[in-house]
């Protein structure tokens, strides 16, 4: 008898696992999961040229100040279309700015894949930027399709996502480099980021609206909700807890600090550290392989441990890991780069968790546009001054700034 009950335990171990597993990501559904095929999609051909884009620019008769100028004058147009971009989202809906404006991203790649100087890949990343408006229905989407009790998870899945997808095209990158050499191997990058972002933008297509009764969208209305869309975006703190703008205020001091180094980090570890480009590309494999084991235990812990908490951890580990980059060697560096990966993916898991906790449904797209302008104000002269300071002063200074 105890034969047979144990063998119907054992049996049942499976069905128990497989019920636990689709209890614990049952809202991995409808738009959620769309919007999750759509990244895996276009994240893995982004990593492709990403993987190279500072040598790209420098071959192009860029400098690592033309870089910064690049990523300064991208979001200044980003940040322009924020506050329009979550009024639009909030009155006419997230669907049909998601889906339209995927498309004049996907084409903005053109620019890229054909750039005969560094000037025609800053005016790509304008129009791309400009198309970005679509940000704040983005983000509102996702939390509009994901329940409270599951953000921190259903964040850290997307940042899950991200790295799944990304893990094989540094190796990619590596294999165009050697057999076609920088330029072509980055134009032909650019080419795959076009057609996987057509592919996105078609699929977005059937995402399903989560506002009632959207109002339609016309040009003349979305020219003349610009002043209301701003002043909009500023009362809306009258409507959300004080914390809400402390968060806003403490992301904002982060990404200012991490904007600084963005341009240079390839620049600095293969000029100053002497890593080859073949092992950098095998580095970003290791970190985004990294980021696929803890991307779910990060989610967990948000969810449990609590956001703020994991906010404050990730601060605190970040300088270990900045001093694991500035001194880095090829040993250091495959500890300190997963490193940077994991804490940003507690930092961002966190802080999207606290802000869709603390804001109302009906307040997300604007105060989603809000923190991106200014954000992207903050990033943009983030990423100028990392440049000129890099060229200017000193190759370490935009990390030890950190």
């Amino acid at each position: 008898m105890s034969e047979t009950n144990s063998e119907s335990g054992e049996r049942r171990k499976p069905w128990s696992f497989l019920s636990k597993l689709k209890s614990e990501f049952h809202f991995i559904k409808g738009n959620f999961l769309l919007l999750i095929i759509t990244w895996l999609i276009m994240d893995f051909a982004m990593e492709i040229p990403s993987t190279y884009y500072a040598l790209y620019v420098r071959a192009l008769g860029g400098t690592a100040a033309t870089i910064g100028l690049i990523g300064f004058a991208s979001m200044i147009a980003h940040a322009l279309v924020q506050f329009p971009g979550g009024y639009l989202a909030d009155k006419h809906g997230r669907k049909q700015l998601i889906s339209t404006m995927t498309f004049g991203m996907a084409l903005s790649y053109a620019f890229y894949a054909f750039a005969r100087s560094w000037e025609v890949i800053m005016l790509g990343a304008v129009i791309h930027s400009l198309c970005l408006i679509y940000s704040p229905a983005l983000y509102a989407i996702i939390m509009d399709s994901l329940p409270p009790e599951k953000r921190g998870m259903g964040f850290s899945i997307i940042n899950l996502i991200t790295s799944v997808s990304t893990t094989p095209a540094p190796l990619v990158a590596a294999w165009l480099y050697s057999r076609f050499g920088l330029v072509p191997a980055m134009r032909v990058g650019y080419a795959l980021v076009l057609l996987a972002s057509l592919t996105a933008a078609l699929l977005r297509l059937r995402l399903e609206e989560t506002i009632e009764n959207p109002k339609p969208i016309d040009l003349k209305g979305l020219l003349r909700s610009y002043p209301q869309s701003i002043l909009e975006s500023f009362k809306v703190w009258k409507f959300v807890p004080n914390s809400a703008f402390v968060l806003f205020i403490v992301n904002s001091i982060t990404s200012f600090s991490n904007s600084i180094m963005a341009p240079v980090v390839l620049l600095y570890v293969i000029e100053d550290l002497g890593i080859s480009p073949i092992d950098w590309s095998r580095m970003l494999t290791f970190l985004f392989i990294s980021m696929i084991f803890l991307s779910i235990p990060v989610g967990k812990m948000v969810d449990k441990v609590g956001r703020r908490v994991c906010i404050l951890l990730s601060q605190i580990l970040w300088a270990l890991a900045i001093l694991l980059l500035i001194y880095g060697n090829l040993f250091r560096l495959y500890i300190g780069m997963p490193l940077i990966g994991v804490l940003n993916i507690l930092m961002m898991s966190s802080v999207s968790a606290l802000f869709a906790d603390l804001v109302p449904q009906t307040q997300r797209g604007k105060i989603s546009g809000f923190q991106n302008f200014f954000g992207g104000i903050i990033v943009a002269f983030g990423q100028l001054l990392g440049g000129v300071i890099y060229e200017k002063i000193s190759h370490k200074t935009p990390f030890l700034l950190q």
